[in-house]
């Protein structure tokens, strides 16, 4: 089924509470600066942001369900909860709102984790969700202040604070997200 995008983002806004909508209106309009700064494609931004949070108000079986019956990442299932709406995410876009581009199911099912080899998209679409205007967390001025010149710099320092803040509770941190991290960093060494 084609929607339209004011048909999307009404299906999207409808299964979430006003504040997330506020939170995704903030990344859609933050991905597509970044999009534009960097050289990713900013209808594709726009997209993968409007749908990126659309499974984050799932209840957590229904989420589980959807894993085990996708045969999708099982990995997940052994991670935190807080994951899981990424990669059903992806699921739901492609199969409830016929999203069929993979560069933009991989940007939302990428989105709170990274991965190694991220896209310029992966990496627009996951800063933009630690960034977006109504975040307010510590060190957020700082990687939008990063963000202004460096796509790369600001993802690392998003990931640092996401992996500081996990190392402070004593969780556990997703394997990816480590991986992510490296990666950029190996990336930012191989380019200087």
């Amino acid at each position: 089924m084609d929607y339209s995008r004011e048909e999307l983002m009404n299906a999207v806004s409808a299964q979430m509470p006003g504040k997330r909508w506020e939170h995704t209106l903030g990344v859609m309009e933050t991905a597509v600066i970044l999009a534009e700064r960097f050289g990713a494609d900013p209808v594709k931004a726009d997209l993968a942001s409007i749908l990126h949070d659309v499974a984050k108000y799932w209840p957590i079986e229904k989420l589980r369900q959807a894993l085990i019956d996708s045969g999708a990442n099982q990995e997940l299932l052994r991670h935190d909860k807080q994951l899981w709406h990424a990669e059903v995410g992806a699921l739901v876009a492609e199969q409830d709102y016929g999203i069929t581009d993979l560069e933009v199911l991989n940007a939302i099912r990428y989105h709170t984790s990274g991965r190694v080899e991220m896209s310029l998209l992966d990496k627009v679409v996951c800063l933009a969700d630690y960034i977006e205007p109504g975040r307010d967390f510590p060190d957020v001025n700082n990687i939008r202040d990063l963000a202004n010149h460096s796509l790369e710099e600001a993802l690392i320092a998003g990931l640092d604070t996401t992996i500081s803040f996990l190392l402070s509770r004593r969780q556990i941190i997703y394997p990816l997200t480590v991986l992510a991290r490296n990666d950029l960093i190996k990336q930012m060494e191989a380019n200087s």
